[in-house]
C-alpha cells in the first residue's frame, strides 16, 4: 500500500477527504476535496475530473482505515494514489490547519 505522512504533504499536492459529512463539516484541510467513502463509487468521476491528470492524489481520513481502502481501489484503478498515515488526527497533531466551510478554525472529530 502506497503511503505518506503528513509531513510529506506539501503545499498544493492534491488531497482526497473520504470522512463523512459531519466529520468534514467539523473541519477539513483547505483545499481538500471531500467525497465521503460511503459516496466514493457513485461519485467517482468527481475525482477524476478534479484530480490532476499525472499528479498523484493524496487520500485522507480520520485515522488512515477507510482512506486505505480508497487508495487500494483507486490504485486498482490505475490512478497514483497514496494514503496519508495517521489521518486528520495526525495532520492535527502536527500543527496543520484545520478549517470549517466557513473559513473558520475546524477540529477532527
Amino acid at each position: 500500500m502506497p503511503t505518506v505522512g503528513v509531513t510529506d504533504l506539501k503545499d498544493g499536492d492534491f488531497l482526497l477527504d473520504v470522512r463523512e459529512d459531519d466529520e468534514w463539516q467539523a473541519g477539513h484541510a483547505e483545499g481538500a476535496l471531500h467525497i465521503p467513502m460511503s459516496d466514493f463509487v457513485a461519485r467517482y468521476g468527481e475525482l477524476t475530473e478534479a484530480a490532476p491528470q499525472d499528479g498523484r492524489v493524496h487520500v485522507i481520513c480520520r485515522s488512515g482505515g477507510r482512506s486505505a481502502q480508497v487508495t487500494m481501489y483507486l490504485v486498482q484503478q490505475g490512478i497514483d494514489a497514496v494514503n496519508v498515515e495517521g489521518g486528520m488526527q495526525i495532520w492535527e497533531a502536527a500543527g496543520r490547519p484545520v478549517i470549517t466551510d466557513a473559513g473558520d478554525p475546524g477540529h477532527v472529530l
